[in-house]
Parts: structure tokens; C-alpha cells; sequence
């Protein structure tokens, strides 16, 4: 039996949409992100996670939102684009998408249920809240923006064993 986190489908940049179920055994870095805001040079954190453990099997996911103070104004390939340039960006970007509210993408409703923040508050404060994946699809652990990618690498290398 597969974990429900492999059951999510997402908007691909490029058009169209992508499915976990292709990541399964994989661990997942699952990111929302944005092009201005206070923490985009994580993106160069991020790529550098990804440079160093894809080979072993972590996957890194970026996905664009702009529900924080209209920090991702950029729209579809122009983010790609963004991203490459300014950070050398390689890993997996989603299209943009909610991460909170009515509109939320199923994704993120339950990437926040399995790992609330803060008090319990399932709600995602601000860009770059990071949530970790194990290769059994079990989401692992939640990090706040502030947490800098390279303070991932101690659980990401846990979880790749």
C-alpha cells in the first residue's frame, strides 16, 4: 500500500501536472517559494541540497505562491527562468499555487495536518516553510522560513540512511 502522499498530483510549470507517485521511495524537501521575498536566496540553500543528496535519493520541490505579500509575481516559465538565473536552479518547481485558505492545494492541506507549525496551527506563516518527507512517504518533520537549507542536512542525511 502506497502513503497518501503519493496520491497528489501537482501543476507543472511547463503546463499540465505531475504526480508524486513518481518520487515513491524518494525523500522529499517540499517548499513553497517565492522570486521577492526576504528568504529567496534559500533557493541557492536549496540547490545546493539538491547538487548534493539527489544522486542518494532526496528530491527538492519548490512551489511558487503569492499569497505572502504578493511575493511571486512572476507567472509560469518566467519563474523557471527567475529561478535558473538568479540561483542556478535545477531541482523540481511546481506551477504557482495556495498553500492556505479555501483555495489551498490538496498538497499542502495535508502536508500541514500531518506536520502543524507552531501551537498546532495547521496555517503556513510566510514563504520557504520547508516540510521533510521520508522515503515511506511519511511526512517527517516541518522548519519555519528562517531555517537555512544547510541546517537541513543532518535530517536529510537521517533520512537517506
Amino acid at each position: 500500500m502506497s502513503a497518501p502522499i503519493y496520491d497528489f498530483e501537482l501543476p507543472a510549470l511547463s503546463g499540465g501536472r505531475f504526480s508524486l507517485a513518481h518520487y515513491a521511495g524518494k525523500v522529499l524537501l517540499i517548499v513553497n517559494t517565492a522570486s521577492e521575498c526576504g528568504f529567496t536566496p534559500q533557493y541557492a540553500g536549496l540547490e545546493a541540497l539538491h547538487r548534493k543528496y539527489a544522486a542518494r535519493g532526496l528530491v527538492v520541490l519548490g512551489c511558487p505562491c503569492n499569497q505572502f505579500g504578493g511575493q511571486e509575481p512572476l507567472e509560469g516559465s518566467e519563474i523557471g527562468a527567475f529561478c535558473e538565473k538568479n540561483y542556478g536552479v535545477s531541482f523540481l518547481l511546481s506551477a504557482k499555487l495556495n498553500v492556505n485558505g479555501e483555495g489551498a492545494d490538496p498538497l499542502f492541506k495535508y502536508l500541514t495536518r500531518e506536520a502543524p507549525g507552531v501551537l498546532g496551527t495547521t496555517a503556513i506563516k510566510w514563504n520557504f516553510t520547508k516540510f521533510l518527507v521520508g522515503r515511506d512517504g511519511a511526512v517527517v518533520d516541518r522548519f519555519a522560513p528562517a531555517t537555512k537549507p544547510e541546517e537541513l542536512d543532518a535530517p536529510i542525511e537521517k533520512l537517506l540512511g
